[in-house]
């Protein structure tokens, strides 16, 4: 895609204003790093870091039964969802493959507040549009999204609205912030403690200045924010998942609500419970690369016979952990942590071995429960 069919979000003069490195991604010209991956990527682990994801796509879905129709496509009970909470949930086919990842929550009365991924927004509003019926409505949403992410990031927004550090991880809500309607809620893609917050566009730059004028917080590239991610085990849609794979396969089995599993009445059930009993042919698994470069995505994975018997999707230094890591799909028969298996990288086999994720701890803020 050339540089003038590229789409921008309300930042990109703020972007380029402090020098940003840009690059084209889900269709639109994003910052891919500020001073230096790694060194944004450390900022974020140890003080703050702000992002700019306002090229995903934001929607509210509403109607009386609205969250009944959503359910249809969605593995997660959304109608036992309280007031004030979200959840991480998939966009599934009829074959029960992920045709999205996304956020759906009820920070207000009013229905769903939706976040899909940027790349794939246009086909899952038009998706909803052809599956919505009744009095049930998509709302698209013409606004900018900030995550603001690391372990001082409830402290410089607990400054701006004290209320905010009261919040769990999940919880999200509706509320005046900064002057303006925002919706808020604690979690991102980082692995770390953070907020996401979507703002009307026209306040994105003020508001975007102002939490940088805090010592604390450092503007945060989509460099640094993949090789969070990966740390985190978090996958990236089109690279670690995609329509073809299923949340069994994928190990999301956390977004299967017991309920709904119970019912089988959404998309791809019969497959989804199907692979929950008998097992996948494949899961998605963390490795440990021992030696050599990087295994990036489309690497071959072999056993330690140097059998081909899987692909990496996601990989990269993890700048944490001082090594190379990277994400994958074996068979089950070699997905267990501790199995050594290799792999191929320019053509030479490296030694890996599979290890649980997230590779780093994650910090996700829990209330205690009372």
């Amino acid at each position: 895609m050339s540089d003038q069919a590229l789409k921008t979000t309300p930042l990109n003069a703020a972007h380029r204003a402090l020098g940003a490195r840009m690059v084209g991604f889900g269709g639109y010209d994003m910052p891919v790093q500020y001073e230096g991956v790694l060194a944004e990527h450390r900022w974020t682990r140890e003080h703050a870091g702000l992002f700019d994801v306002s090229h995903m796509g934001q929607c509210r879905i509403t109607g009386e039964d609205a969250i009944a129709q959503f359910e249809r496509f969605v593995p997660g009970d959304y109608q036992a969802l309280k007031e004030g909470r979200q959840k991480y949930s998939l966009l599934l086919n009829a074959e029960g493959g992920i045709i999205d990842d996304l956020m759906a929550g009820k920070p207000d009365h009013s229905g769903l507040f939706v976040v899909v991924n940027a790349g794939n927004k246009d086909q899952d509003f038009a998706f909803w549009r052809a599956k919505l019926s009744g009095d049930a409505k998509l709302e698209v949403l013409d606004r900018a999204l900030l995550a603001i992410q690391g372990p001082e990031a409830a402290e410089v927004m607990a400054q701006h609205e004290p209320a905010l550090a009261e919040m769990g991880f999940m919880d999200s809500g509706r509320l005046m912030l900064f002057g303006v309607d925002c919706y808020v809620s604690r979690s991102g893609y980082t692995g770390e403690d953070g907020y996401e917050i979507s703002v009307p566009a026209a306040d994105a730059e003020r508001i975007w200045n102002l939490l940088l004028s805090d010592a604390r917080v450092k503007p945060i590239g989509l460099g640094a924010r993949d090789s969070l991610r990966l740390e985190a085990g978090l996958p990236l849609h089109g690279h670690d998942v995609d329509a073809t794979t299923s949340p069994v396969e994928a190990a999301l089995t956390f977004a299967l609500s017991k309920s709904r599993k119970e019912r089988a009445d959404f998309n791809g059930a019969d497959r989804i419970l199907k692979e929950l009993a008998e097992g996948p042919s494949r899961v998605r698994v963390g490795l440990h690369v021992k030696e050599g470069a990087p295994a990036r995505e489309g690497a071959e994975i072999a056993d330690a016979d140097g059998n081909v018997i899987g692909t990496v999707t996601s990989g990269g230094p993890s700048p944490t952990l001082g090594h190379n890591i990277a994400m994958g799909y074996v068979p089950p028969a070699f997905a267990e942590p501790g199995t050594d298996l290799k792999v191929i990288v320019r053509g030479k086999p490296a030694a890996a071995e599979v290890v649980a994720t997230p590779f780093v701890a994650t910090r996700y803020y829990r209330k205690p429960k009372a």
